[in-house]
C-alpha cells in the first residue's frame, strides 16, 4: 500500500505508518489557516525524491493528479518489495479510479482557449500533449502503466466515491479467475479550491431564495470550507473536500508466496448495488441497497456474527449517517449497537475516488494492530446512529480478522467490501 495524502506540514503523507499515526489519533490534516480543504502540499518535491529519472519534459504535461498517482504507486511498490525498474510489475494489470474532473477541465480549457493567431508552434504542441495526457478521466492510469512498462490490462473506472472500492472487486475477480496474478489499483482525485469557493458562492444564491432540492425529503448538506466535517457527530452538517491518491497492490496467494511477500490482508468479497431510485441524484437513505450489497459481499465466506467492525463512508452529512444507521440495523438487528463503525475521512478530507482504497488499507491496519481507529472529529455521537461510532481521539482495542467496508455514490449506488486479515493470506 502507498499513499499521497494531505499532511500536517508541507509534505504529503506517503506511508502506512504516517496514515496510521493520523487515523489512530483522530488527527485531521484538512484545515490550514481557517480554510478546510485537504490539500496535498510538497508533491513535486516528493516526486523528485522518489522518481528522479522521469524526464522534465514529461513533468511539463503532468497535472497534480499524475504526481499524486505516481507517488502513491512508487510507495506501494516499495511497501510490496517490488522493483518496477527490474520489470517486476511488467505483467501487472493497472487499474485506476477517478471521480473528479477538475484537472481534466484545466487541461482541456487551456487547449480550448489558446489563440491560434498568437500561440507559438512549441506551445501549441505542448497543449496538445497535455490534452492527450490529462484531458480525460483515463489520465493517470496510462502514465502509471508507462512507468511500470506493463503489458496487462489498463483502464479507468468512475462511479464517484465508490470507484476504488468497485475496482478492488474487479481486481479480486481477475485474480480469482486466473486472468491475473498481480493487479495495481489506484484511486486518485483533486478538487480545485477556487471552484469549491465558487460552489459556496452559488449555494449562497440558492439559500437566499429559499430554493431546496426536491429529490430527498431532507436536502443533503453542502460541502463547506469554513468549518470542519464531523462524521457521525450530532453537530455534523457538512463535508470538506480533500485531494490525494491511494494505491493498493493485489496478488494471488501463489504469486505472493513465490516471492516471499509481506501481506497485509485480503479482499474476500465485493458487491455493488443500486437502491432502485427514480432519480440519478437521489440518496437511498433507507439503506436497503447498502445492506443488500453487504449481504452479497459476505456470500458464503462468513456470517455477520463474525463481523464486529465496519469502516464506514460517513463524511459529516446527516443523510449519510442515516444510510449507514439503517443499513447496520437491517443487517445486525438488535445487536447493531454493539457493532463498531468508524470513518477516517475527516483525517484527510472527502477525496472521492481514493476513499475505497483508503478504507481498505486502514481496516487491514486495524486488524493487524488489534485496534479500531476512532471516527475523526466525532465527539458527541448523533442520536441517529444505531451503532457505536467510536468517538474521541483514541483507538478501541478489538481483536478481529473479518470486516466490512462501505462506500457509496450519489444516485443510490452502494459498494460493500468483505476484508480478511492475515489468517487468510
Amino acid at each position: 500500500m502507498g499513499f499521497c495524502l494531505p499532511g500536517a506540514g508541507d509534505e504529503p503523507v506517503r506511508t502506512a505508518e504516517q496514515v496510521w499515526a493520523a487515523a489512530s489519533t483522530g488527527t485531521s490534516h484538512v484545515e490550514r489557516d481557517g480554510f478546510h480543504h485537504g490539500t496535498v502540499r510538497g508533491a513535486r518535491e516528493a516526486f523528485g525524491e522518489l522518481l528522479p529519472d522521469i524526464p522534465a519534459r514529461y513533468l511539463r504535461s503532468y497535472a497534480d493528479v499524475h504526481l499524486y498517482g505516481l507517488i502513491s504507486l512508487a510507495e506501494a511498490c516499495r511497501d510490496a518489495g517490488l522493483d518496477y525498474g527490474k520489470g517486476e510489475l511488467r505483467g501487472a494489470d493497472v487499474l485506476t479510479a477517478r471521480a473528479g474532473v477538475d484537472s481534466n477541465y484545466d487541461s482541456y480549457r487551456a487547449w480550448h482557449d489558446a489563440d491560434p493567431a498568437t500561440v507559438t508552434p512549441s506551445d501549441a504542441k505542448s497543449l496538445f500533449v497535455r490534452l492527450l495526457v490529462a484531458g480525460t478521466s483515463s489520465d493517470v492510469g496510462p502514465v502509471q502503466a508507462a512507468l511500470l512498462g506493463s503489458t496487462g490490462a489498463n483502464y479507468t473506472v468512475s462511479c464517484g466515491c465508490a470507484s476504488s472500492s468497485v475496482l478492488l472487486g474487479i481486481a479480486r475477480m481477475m485474480i480469482a479467475s486466473g486472468q491475473s496474478d498481480l493487479v495495481v489499483v489506484t484511486g486518485v482525485d483533486r478538487f480545485d479550491t477556487e471552484r469549491v469557493l465558487h460552489g459556496h458562492r452559488l449555494r449562497e444564491v440558492v439559500e437566499r431564495e429559499g430554493v431546496t432540492v426536491r429529490h430527498n425529503s431532507d436536502p443533503p448538506a453542502a460541502p463547506r470550507h469554513d468549518r470542519p466535517m464531523r462524521p457521525y457527530d450530532a453537530a455534523g452538517d457538512c463535508m470538506n473536500y480533500g485531494d490525494g491518491s491511494v494505491t493498493l497492490i493485489l496478488e494471488s496467494r501463489e504469486h505472493a508466496a513465490a516471492r516471499g511477500a509481506r501481506t497485509h490482508g485480503a479482499v474476500l468479497g465485493q458487491a455493488t448495488t443500486r437502491g432502485g431510485l427514480n432519480s440519478a441524484v437521489a440518496i437511498d437513505t433507507g439503506g436497503t441497497g447498502l445492506a443488500e450489497a453487504a449481504r452479497r459481499a459476505l456470500g458464503d465466506h462468513t456470517s455477520l456474527g463474525r463481523i464486529p467492525y465496519v469502516n464506514g463512508g460517513g463524511e459529516g452529512d446527516a443523510l449519510f449517517t442515516r444510510i449507514e444507521s439503517n443499513a447496520v440495523r437491517a443487517l445486525w438487528g438488535d445487536r447493531s449497537e454493539q457493532v463498531l463503525v468508524s470513518s477516517q475521512e475527516a483525517c484527510f478530507g472527502h477525496s472521492g475516488a481514493p476513499l475505497g482504497n483508503l478504507g481498505t488499507a486502514l481496516t487491514l491496519m486495524m486488524m493487524r494492530e488489534g485496534e479500531v481507529c476512532p471516527t475523526a472529529n466525532c465527539a458527541t455521537p448523533s442520536p441517529v446512529c444505531t451503532f457505536d461510532p467510536v468517538p474521541g481521539t483514541r483507538t478501541r482495542a478489538l481483536g478481529f480478522d473479518r470486516a466490512l467496508s462501505f462506500n457509496y455514490q450519489v444516485g443510490g449506488v452502494n459498494s460493500a467490501l468483505l476484508l480478511g486479515g492475515g489468517d487468510v493470506c
